[in-house]
């Protein structure tokens, strides 16, 4: 089986099975080989590594990675194209391929079943519409994680690693920020997909901490503080908090938060009550819902 990482070779698997692109799917096929080359190089795979690719396409990447790694398991949603990874991926006797929806499979199931559940690597080339679902399951439901190298929108890559005071910083630059270290390894023009996306695109990893860089006394809550902080980017951190911020206390009943106790707690900080949300690093929102 010759790679599938030129346009020729992608379109001709197209044509032979006549599949058709599935909008609602996101899918955009990679087609340049020195791209795939330098993500499989970046993401530092080895024999002893067990890797997850979350929406393999037609097992472009998939032959790159099962060629460096010791175990490759390759998730994909599309049902329609589970006959053509099983014709371009049947060489590779080191391949899993499962037809599933990765939002809602057990993942720390598979991941105890084809690795004993030793640490897993995640490589992919993401759908850019459920981007940020896929990655925060990733890191919440416990899957013992190494790293997670991921092609994503360029747009989200930067969110991803930004600090406090720009525009692009939020809820999803700290959760991020708060599971691992985030850092963008590859820009890729759209003229390396089939069909090309409308967006540029960049490589991003994720290396997992093995403990937290700070210390949340309940994470939920920090995370509540965060949303609530970001939900309304215009409103002062107090009366973003103080309107939007409820969560659960240890009885599990919802508990308001008033703008009173906010700025207490604020002024305890040393901070001012009017600031906005995004000047507040990770380590203050941490020692803010801690005080909450």
């Amino acid at each position: 089986m010759a790679y599938l990482g030129t346009p020729s070779a992608t379109a001709e698997i197209i044509k032979q099975y006549q599949f058709v692109f599935q909008k609602k799917y996101g899918q955009n096929f990679l087609v340049d080989a020195n791209i795939l080359e330098k993500i499989i190089r970046l993401s530092e795979i080895t024999k002893d590594d067990c890797v997850i690719e979350i929406g393999p396409g037609i097992g472009t990447m998939t032959q790159y990675l099962a060629e460096s790694a010791g175990k490759v398991i390759a998730i994909e949603i599309d049902r329609h194209l589970i006959p053509i990874l099983e014709e371009t991926l049947k060489e590779y006797k080191n391949v899993t391929i499962m037809n599933e929806d990765v939002l809602k499979v057990d993942i720390k199931k598979i991941v105890e079943e084809k690795n004993n559940g030793n640490p897993i690597k995640v490589v992919a080339n993401l759908p850019y519409y459920i981007t940020t679902p896929i990655v925060m399951g990733l890191f919440e439901s416990g899957v013992p994680l190494q790293d997670i190298t991921i092609m994503v929108q360029k747009e989200v890559a930067e969110r991803m690693q930004v600090g406090p005071g720009s525009k692009d910083y939020g809820a999803l630059s700290l959760a991020v920020q708060y599971y691992a270290r985030p850092e963008v390894l590859l820009q890729v023009p759209g003229t390396c997909f089939m069909p090309r996306p409308a967006v540029g695109s960049a490589v991003i990893r994720l290396k997992r901490y093995e403990k937290p860089p700070v210390t949340a006394q309940d994470e939920k809550k920090m995370f509540a503080v965060i949303r609530a902080a970001f939900g309304q980017r215009r409103k002062t951190l107090s009366n973003a908090l103080a309107g939007g911020l409820t969560y659960a206390d240890s009885k599990g009943n919802p508990v308001q938060v008033n703008r009173q106790q906010v700025c207490a707690v604020l002024e305890k900080m040393g901070i001012k009550p009017d600031i906005r949300g995004e000047t507040l690093t990770l380590a203050q929102f941490a020692e803010l819902s801690n005080l909450l």
